[in-house]
C-alpha cells in the first residue's frame, strides 16, 4: 500500500532576482512500513523534499499524495488537518513545550484530536513504556538529557496513531550513544507497529538503519536502493 506518491515535483524559490531550484521533477513512491533515509549533502534537497510529504511546504508544480490523498489541492487548514491526523513529526531540536511534563507533551496531540481522558492516560503510558521513559512521565524537558528528549519527541509523533512519521535530522543534535540508543527505538517501533518512517539525514549512523536509502544531488534523486537484510 502506498503511503506516499510524489510525482515529478518541482520546488522554485525565489529571494529577490535569485532563484533557486530546491526540486526538479522529483517522483518517489514509499509503501506503508518502510524504513527511508533521504541522504545527501546540505542543498541536496532533502530537507524540502520531507516539508513537501509532510504538508509544511507546497510544490511550485507536481503532486504529493499522503495515504491516497493529493494534498497539493488542500487549502491551509485542510493541511494542517492532514499533519494532525496522518503524520507524525521528530524534529533536530525535540520541539517540546518546556512547561510541560513529558507525559504532557505525548498527550499534547491527543488533546488536539478530542480523545477522551481514559483513551489519552492509556495512549500515552503505552507510549512512554515503549520509548523506556514511564518512570519519567512527571519530568519536564530541562529535567531531560537530549536523548530522553527526543525519544519523547518519538512517543509524542506515534501518539495518534499516524500512517506516517517523518523525521528531520532526528540524531544531529545527540552523541553516539544516545543517537544509536534514538535509533533503535524508532527501528523497533517501526517493526512493530508497522508505522512508516522517512527520515532526513546526512548521518551514517542514522543511514545505517535505514532499509532504503534515497539520495538525493542538486534537487533530483541520484540513487535509490533497498537494503537486504534490514
Amino acid at each position: 500500500m502506498e503511503v506516499v506518491k510524489v510525482e515529478n515535483v518541482t520546488r522554485v524559490y525565489q529571494i529577490g532576482k535569485v532563484e533557486t531550484r530546491a526540486l526538479q521533477g522529483v517522483s518517489l513512491t514509499i509503501e506503508s512500513g518502510e524504513f527511508t533515509a533521504l541522504v545527501g549533502p546540505s542543498g541536496s534537497g532533502k530537507t524540502t523534499l520531507l516539508q513537501m510529504i509532510g504538508c509544511l511546504d507546497q510544490p511550485s508544480s507536481g503532486q504529493v499524495y499522503v495515504s491516497g490523498k493529493d494534498v497539493t489541492r488542500l487549502n491551509r487548514n485542510q493541511r494542517a488537518d492532514m499533519r494532525r491526523g496522518h503524520i507524525g513529526f521528530i524534529f533536530q531540536f525535540f520541539a517540546l513545550i518546556p512547561t510541560l511534563s513529558a507525559y504532557e507533551n505525548v498527550e499534547m496531540p491527543l488533546l488536539l484530536n478530542g480523545h477522551s481522558p481514559s483513551e489519552r492516560h492509556t495512549r500515552v503510558t503505552e507510549l512512554l513504556k515503549a520509548v523506556d521513559l514511564a518512570d519519567r512521565a512527571k519530568n519536564r524537558p530541562d529535567q531531560l538529557s537530549g536523548g530522553q528528549q527526543q525519544r519523547v519527541a518519538i512517543a509524542r509523533a506515534l501518539a495518534p496513531k499516524p500512517a506516517l512519521i517523518l523525521a528531520d535530522e532526528p540524531t544531529a543534535n545527540l552523541d553516539t550513544t544516545n543517537g544509536q540508543q534514538v535509533m533503535e527505538i524508532m527501528k523497533k517501533l517501526n517493526q512493530e507497529t508497522g508505522v512508516t518512517f522517512v527520515f532526513a539525514t546526512h548521518d551514517p549512523r542514522v543511514i545505517n538503519y535505514a532499509t532504503r536509502v534515497v539520495t538525493l544531488k542538486d534537487g533530483v534523486i541520484e540513487n535509490d536502493s533497498r537494503v537486504n537484510g534490514k
